[in-house]
């Protein structure tokens, strides 16, 4: 692809979810091949690493556990030199802020500032349940934990007197050079029975989105919403005095590449990578309006879309644990994707 006559792979515009989610028959093979996929990710050029966070197996979405993900990132950024990392989001509700903070700082020291903090208040009820906290205090115990742990990550002591949680003089070190950024997930989500949260984004979500420096729309927000929401938060900015053009829009989404025009066999391979990972309870169609189906030429095309409704970047979950789908990615998708110049 080129534009304005340069070359342009548009690969720093694309991270990769590191697949860690977890089999019941894996073993050491398993371990060695998450480290070699992030290796893999790193040398093929992609801007980041990601990963998904279920302390417990979310059977409403996926048919698998997932390793825990602050652990599971400190691996890769003992095996990567360059790629960001990432969280998207960390449940932050069902964490202790103070544990959380020297956790993050660690992690942040060790990478040399490569971590990425994507932050949410979570949706599945068992995880609230078996952590000692009430779902209804979900939004709340978040912004708690946001204000307790942003200026620590700053190298500030920091006394907090909360409904939920209180400290007093608490330094978190080692300190570092910057903090992680902290992008916020959340908004809308397709209107659907089996959808665990609203199908619009909510005065909370817009104030948590204005003290960051990034959002990530949910995977199950369509493009049109997508855009709904952008410009609502657009307004917000406004109201509230900060620019919009301040803020990193990262949509994540799950896609497994099938190399053909034929589009049935394209989703029907599609949806077999698919249910090795998610669950049956939301059927296909849902799976297919909301997740990225189809041939190249299409699943290019509802990428556009996002972008034409504001996504800046991309985290790409892949259904297998098989590097080679990178390649595939950055080959055959990546490229044609069109994003705005600054002249645009």
């Amino acid at each position: 692809m080129t534009m304005n006559g340069q070359e342009t792979s548009n690969i720093d515009r694309f991270g990769v979810f590191l697949p860690s989610y977890i089999w019941p028959d894996d073993g050491p093979d398993r371990a060695q091949g998450i480290i070699d996929f992030a290796r893999e990710v790193e040398n093929t050029g992609f801007d980041s690493i990601f990963i998904t966070d279920h302390l417990l197996a979310a059977s409403q979405f996926y048919s698998v556990s997932f390793l825990e993900p602050l652990t599971t990132l400190s691996l890769v950024a003992g095996v990567t030199e360059r790629v960001k990392l990432g969280t998207s989001v960390l449940v932050m509700p069902i964490r202790e802020p103070v544990l959380l903070a020297k956790q993050l700082a660690t992690m942040q020291f060790l990478s040399n500032n490569r971590i990425v903090l994507g932050a949410g208040i979570g949706w599945y009820p068992p995880e609230y349940t078996n952590t000692g906290v009430k779902k209804s205090e979900r939004g709340a115990r978040t912004d708690e934990i946001l204000d307790i742990i942003i200026p620590l990550l700053e190298g500030k002591t920091v006394t907090y007197a909360g409904k939920y949680y209180s400290i007093e003089d608490v330094l978190i070190e080692p300190r570092s050079s910057q903090r992680p950024e902290v992008w916020i997930g959340g908004g809308s989500q397709l209107a659907d029975p089996g959808s665990p949260d609203l199908p619009r984004i909510v005065e909370p979500v817009k104030r948590r989105i204005l003290a960051s420096e990034g959002w990530v729309p949910r995977p199950t927000c369509p493009p049109e919403d997508i855009a709904r929401d952008w410009h609502e938060l657009q307004v917000y900015f406004n109201e509230h005095g900060r620019d919009p053009a301040e803020l990193l829009i990262a949509h994540e989404n799950f896609y497994h590449f099938v190399g053909t025009e034929d589009g049935a066999r394209a989703r029907r391979e599609q949806h077999e990578a698919m249910l090795k990972v998610m669950s049956e309870a939301r059927g296909p169609e849902y799976l297919e309006r909301v997740y990225l189906f189809g041939t190249p030429d299409e699943v290019v095309e509802s990428l556009q879309a996002r972008v034409d409704a504001g996504v800046q970047s991309f985290m790409l979950h892949t259904m297998t644990p098989d590097p080679a789908q990178l390649e595939q990615w950055a080959t055959h998708i990546i490229p044609h994707v069109r994003f705005p110049t600054e002249d645009s």
